[in-house]
């Protein structure tokens, strides 16, 4: 059975001897690991930049796509019932949201068949839901290339380290460790950042669902207005 301590010790003198450890106090710092992962982790911070920038991009837009007035509806209902449309429209303009710009198309095709106003907002809402969804994919891209980048670079370290070991002719601990570090420190880091990609993806389109429902829930609203009574 192999000696604990004989593996501590062991691990202490990777550090040791790692090319990463440019104040050789033995001791490896979070910026000397990830100097330690190579060319590789230049795509993957990339990679990271691109994740966050999207993920915060589209959480602003999300959250404001969905702030309205809790009395718009009853305002839209007010005016229309009471026959004054171009109050309405002119309160659906003046709130620059998807389920005004709906709600708004919906009004300019008033006097028209319930079916053919319903097709109009559908439309409105297909395209604000595209517009909702911009730059998913790329995050959603971001999520399945950076666990292959870490692969990649785990076959960076391994072919380092073969070559270490083929050049001096030993194997030892000082001759394996920077390629080890390679292949654990990129591996690591891949998975890392694509389960924060894949989270970040799952979350905006759980956002982008909710503000779906509220729009064909407004939608829904106006139909069921145009078809009051009017006073």
């Amino acid at each position: 059975m192999i000696d604990l301590l004989q593996i501590a010790d062991t691990v202490q003198k990777a550090a040791q001897f790692a090319t990463g450890d440019s104040n050789h106090d033995g001791h490896l710092s979070f910026f000397e690991l990830l100097k330690m992962g190579g060319w590789i982790m230049i795509p993957l911070a990339v990679m990271l930049m691109l994740a966050v920038y999207i993920f915060a991009e589209r959480t602003i837009a999300i959250r404001n796509a969905t702030r309205i007035d809790d009395n718009f509806m009853n305002i839209i209902r007010d005016n229309i019932v009471n026959g004054n449309i171009s109050a309405a429209r002119s309160f659906a303009k003046n709130n620059s949201t998807p389920v005004a710009r709906i709600i708004d198309k919906g009004i300019q095709r008033i006097g028209k068949p319930i079916d053919v106003i319903e097709k109009s907002m559908e439309n409105v809402a297909t395209l604000e839901t595209y517009k909702l969804e911009k730059n998913l994919a790329l995050l959603s891209v971001v999520a399945k290339a950076a666990p292959i980048f870490g692969f990649v670079g785990t076959l960076v370290g391994m072919m380092q380290l073969f070559s270490g070991i083929t050049a001096s002719n030993q194997f030892e601990v000082s001759t394996i460790s920077g390629g080890l570090y390679t292949k654990i420190i990129t591996s690591i880091t891949g998975l890392v950042i694509g389960l924060f990609a894949f989270l970040g993806y799952s979350y905006l389109n759980s956002q982008i669902d909710k503000t779906s429902n509220k729009m064909e829930a407004a939608a829904s609203d106006f139909l069921d207005i145009l078809q009051e009574p009017t006073r």
